[in-house]
Protein backbone atom coordinates (compact mmCIF):
# COMPACT_ATOMS: atom_id res chain seq x y z
CA UNK A 1 0.00 0.00 0.00
CA UNK A 2 1.39 3.36 -1.02
CA UNK A 3 2.07 5.83 1.77
CA UNK A 4 1.40 8.88 -0.44
CA UNK A 5 -2.37 8.34 -0.64
CA UNK A 6 -5.11 8.09 1.96
CA UNK A 7 -6.31 4.60 2.84
CA UNK A 8 -9.94 3.72 2.32
CA UNK A 9 -12.17 2.54 5.19
CA UNK A 10 -12.10 -0.98 3.71
CA UNK A 11 -8.28 -0.98 3.62
CA UNK A 12 -8.13 0.19 7.24
CA UNK A 13 -10.62 -2.52 8.28
CA UNK A 14 -8.57 -5.21 6.52
CA UNK A 15 -5.35 -3.92 8.05
CA UNK A 16 -6.90 -4.01 11.54
CA UNK A 17 -8.25 -7.52 10.96
CA UNK A 18 -4.73 -8.75 10.19
CA UNK A 19 -3.61 -7.71 13.65
CA UNK A 20 -4.09 -10.48 16.12
CA UNK A 21 -4.27 -9.54 19.80
CA UNK A 22 -4.02 -13.12 21.03
CA UNK A 23 -0.84 -14.29 22.70
CA UNK A 24 0.37 -16.47 19.84
CA UNK A 25 0.77 -13.42 17.59
CA UNK A 26 -0.14 -12.27 14.13
CA UNK A 27 -1.14 -14.44 11.20
CA UNK A 28 1.71 -14.97 8.81
CA UNK A 29 1.51 -13.42 5.36
CA UNK A 30 1.67 -16.98 3.99
CA UNK A 31 -1.47 -17.91 5.95
CA UNK A 32 -3.18 -14.76 4.70
CA UNK A 33 -2.36 -15.58 1.08
CA UNK A 34 -3.41 -19.24 1.21
CA UNK A 35 -6.43 -20.08 -0.94
CA UNK A 36 -9.56 -20.53 1.14
CA UNK A 37 -11.99 -23.13 -0.17
CA UNK A 38 -15.19 -24.52 1.26
CA UNK A 39 -13.58 -27.96 1.29
CA UNK A 40 -10.64 -26.68 3.35
CA UNK A 41 -13.01 -25.05 5.85
CA UNK A 42 -15.00 -28.26 6.16
CA UNK A 43 -11.85 -30.34 6.70
CA UNK A 44 -10.84 -28.13 9.61
CA UNK A 45 -14.31 -28.20 11.15
CA UNK A 46 -14.53 -24.42 10.89
CA UNK A 47 -17.54 -22.96 9.09
CA UNK A 48 -17.01 -19.75 7.16
CA UNK A 49 -19.22 -16.84 8.20
CA UNK A 50 -21.21 -16.91 4.95
CA UNK A 51 -22.29 -20.49 5.72
CA UNK A 52 -23.31 -19.62 9.26
CA UNK A 53 -25.18 -16.54 8.05
CA UNK A 54 -27.08 -18.54 5.39
CA UNK A 55 -28.09 -21.08 8.05
CA UNK A 56 -29.28 -18.22 10.28
CA UNK A 57 -31.27 -16.73 7.38
CA UNK A 58 -32.95 -20.05 6.59
CA UNK A 59 -33.71 -20.70 10.27
CA UNK A 60 -35.10 -17.17 10.64
CA UNK A 61 -37.34 -17.56 7.59
CA UNK A 62 -38.64 -20.86 8.94
CA UNK A 63 -39.27 -19.30 12.39
CA UNK A 64 -41.23 -16.42 10.82
CA UNK A 65 -43.21 -18.90 8.70
CA UNK A 66 -44.14 -20.90 11.84
CA UNK A 67 -45.07 -17.78 13.83
CA UNK A 68 -47.14 -16.44 10.94
CA UNK A 69 -48.92 -19.80 10.62
CA UNK A 70 -49.83 -19.72 14.32
CA UNK A 71 -51.02 -16.10 14.14
CA UNK A 72 -52.98 -16.89 10.95
CA UNK A 73 -54.78 -19.80 12.63
CA UNK A 74 -55.59 -17.86 15.80
CA UNK A 75 -56.90 -14.88 13.87
CA UNK A 76 -58.99 -17.14 11.63
CA UNK A 77 -60.61 -18.64 14.73
CA UNK A 78 -61.15 -15.21 16.29
CA UNK A 79 -62.95 -13.94 13.18
CA UNK A 80 -65.38 -16.88 13.33
CA UNK A 81 -65.88 -17.30 9.59
CA UNK A 82 -66.19 -13.59 8.70
CA UNK A 83 -63.90 -13.60 5.65
CA UNK A 84 -63.88 -9.82 5.20
CA UNK A 85 -63.03 -9.14 8.84
CA UNK A 86 -60.32 -11.78 8.71
CA UNK A 87 -58.80 -10.37 5.50
CA UNK A 88 -58.74 -6.82 6.91
CA UNK A 89 -57.32 -7.91 10.28
CA UNK A 90 -54.73 -10.21 8.68
CA UNK A 91 -53.45 -7.49 6.34
CA UNK A 92 -53.13 -5.11 9.30
CA UNK A 93 -51.30 -7.74 11.37
CA UNK A 94 -48.88 -8.57 8.54
CA UNK A 95 -48.23 -4.86 7.86
CA UNK A 96 -47.04 -4.48 11.48
CA UNK A 97 -44.96 -7.69 11.44
CA UNK A 98 -41.24 -7.08 11.86
CA UNK A 99 -38.85 -9.11 9.72
CA UNK A 100 -35.89 -6.92 10.71
CA UNK A 101 -33.89 -9.72 12.35
CA UNK A 102 -33.78 -11.76 9.15
CA UNK A 103 -33.59 -8.74 6.85
CA UNK A 104 -30.45 -7.50 8.61
CA UNK A 105 -28.81 -10.88 7.95
CA UNK A 106 -29.98 -10.74 4.32
CA UNK A 107 -28.44 -7.28 3.91
CA UNK A 108 -25.16 -8.53 5.40
CA UNK A 109 -25.26 -11.55 3.11
CA UNK A 110 -25.88 -9.45 0.00
CA UNK A 111 -23.03 -7.12 0.90
CA UNK A 112 -20.38 -9.62 2.08
CA UNK A 113 -21.07 -12.95 0.35
CA UNK A 114 -19.24 -12.16 -2.91
CA UNK A 115 -16.20 -10.96 -0.96
CA UNK A 116 -16.22 -13.90 1.45
CA UNK A 117 -16.56 -16.39 -1.42
CA UNK A 118 -14.13 -14.44 -3.62
CA UNK A 119 -16.60 -14.51 -6.50
CA UNK A 120 -15.18 -13.41 -9.83
CA UNK A 121 -16.69 -10.51 -11.76
CA UNK A 122 -18.44 -10.92 -15.09
CA UNK A 123 -16.94 -8.21 -17.33
CA UNK A 124 -20.06 -8.03 -19.50
CA UNK A 125 -22.50 -7.35 -16.67
CA UNK A 126 -19.97 -5.72 -14.30
CA UNK A 127 -21.50 -7.81 -11.53
CA UNK A 128 -20.43 -10.95 -9.73
CA UNK A 129 -20.92 -14.23 -11.56
CA UNK A 130 -24.06 -16.27 -11.08
CA UNK A 131 -24.03 -19.27 -8.75
CA UNK A 132 -25.68 -22.27 -10.44
CA UNK A 133 -27.38 -19.83 -12.82
CA UNK A 134 -28.81 -17.65 -10.04
CA UNK A 135 -27.78 -14.47 -8.32
CA UNK A 136 -26.23 -14.87 -4.87
CA UNK A 137 -28.50 -12.07 -3.59
CA UNK A 138 -31.36 -12.91 -1.25
CA UNK A 139 -34.63 -11.00 -1.09
CA UNK A 140 -35.66 -9.34 2.15
CA UNK A 141 -38.87 -10.52 3.80
CA UNK A 142 -41.80 -8.15 3.38
CA UNK A 143 -45.53 -8.09 4.14
CA UNK A 144 -46.07 -9.11 0.49
CA UNK A 145 -43.94 -12.22 1.13
CA UNK A 146 -46.05 -13.05 4.20
CA UNK A 147 -49.32 -12.55 2.29
CA UNK A 148 -48.04 -14.85 -0.46
CA UNK A 149 -47.34 -17.51 2.18
CA UNK A 150 -50.63 -16.94 4.04
CA UNK A 151 -53.20 -15.18 1.84
CA UNK A 152 -55.81 -12.93 3.37
CA UNK A 153 -58.48 -14.11 0.93
CA UNK A 154 -60.25 -17.42 1.50
CA UNK A 155 -59.14 -20.44 -0.54
CA UNK A 156 -62.18 -20.32 -2.71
Amino acid sequence: MSEDRETTPAERHIARSREDERTFGKLSSRALERQRTVEAYLRTGFKPRFMERLQEIHAGIERHREELARAYGYLHEDCGGDAQAFARAWRERVARWSFEDVNELVRQHNEWYPVERQLPMDPRTRDYVLIAGRSYRREELTPAWALAQFPAEPDG
